[in-house]
């Protein structure tokens, strides 16, 4: 049974790696289009994406717009889900199902609501919009992750600091938020990964000066397959495979910093 799972683990990842194949080589194609096999290589591309300003400057957009969506989506869901999960109130089932809302209507569905009433309010076109719409996209996912830490979180701890003269905040400080880092930084996450690699909300409601790169490499993609888009995409995978290695580098790293160090004897 161990060696099945093994082995369909071997295929899932074999079929998501599979793209890289040709991702990675048409990133250093010399055709002026995106060509498999490439008739040759260099590093022009990525010369022009990190020269272009035409490209720089929605990856600029994408950053600063997921910081912000994961800023205040945090500040949402936090106060959220600790109210939902540990109180009993009026309309809880009710706002449990509009949290989870986002999650359940279709992009485009609400893409369309969001350029109606963003139109009314002025902010169509603007990074507040495109961050307004974000954070309500991202609600959803960061409140299941956060819920299911917060759920599983053993109150007796928190009893035991305020029996010893904690006060509330002191209590949330020391114990309660060092125990749910994890499920806050992987909230966190979540919500900055959703932010920056959302397409269709983007292509109705940012325009020219807030264009995302998800959106940049559609209309690229649609007009001229310019071979700048495998750059990106390659570049998107080294730091996901960064972000997946830092831990282990890391750990490595104070192993080796907290193995004593052996002096040999000379002989005589």
């Amino acid at each position: 049974m161990n060696a099945s799972f093994k082995l369909i683990g071997l295929l899932v990842v074999i079929f998501i790696a599979a793209p890289l194949v040709i991702v990675v080589p048409m990133s250093l194609s010399s055709a002026p289009s995106l060509q498999f096999p490439p008739p040759g290589y260099w590093l022009g591309y990525y010369a022009q994406y990190f020269s272009d300003p035409t490209w720089l400057r929605p990856t600029y957009n994408s950053i600063v717009i997921a910081l912000a969506n994961t800023v205040l989506t945090m500040l949402l869901v936090v106060p959220a889900t600790f109210a939902l999960v540990r109180h009993k109130f009026w309309g809880k089932s009710l706002a449990n199902v509009m949290m989870m809302m986002p999650m359940a209507v279709p992009h485009i569905v609400m893409a369309i609501g969001y350029y109606s009433y963003f139109g009314q309010l002025g902010i169509v076109f603007s990074k507040l919009g495109v961050i307004l719409a974000h954070t309500c996209l991202s609600v959803p996912i960061t409140f299941l992750v956060l819920s299911a830490n917060l759920k599983g979180f053993d109150r007796t701890l928190e009893r035991a600091a305020r029996s010893l003269g904690a006060t509330p905040t002191q209590t949330f400080i020391h114990v309660t938020l060092p125990i749910l880092r994890p499920g806050l930084l992987i909230s966190s996450l979540f919500a900055f990964i959703q932010s920056f690699d959302e397409t269709v909300v983007a292509i109705f409601i940012s325009g020219r000066d807030a264009e995302t790169l998800p959106r940049k490499m559609f209309d690229s993609i649609r007009q001229e397959a310019d071979p700048v888009i495998a750059v990106i995409s390659t570049l998107l995978f080294l730091v996901v495979l960064a972000g997946l290695l830092a831990p282990h580098v890391a750990r490595l790293i104070r192993r080796l910093i907290g193995r004593p160090a052996t002096h040999t004897e000379p002989r005589s």
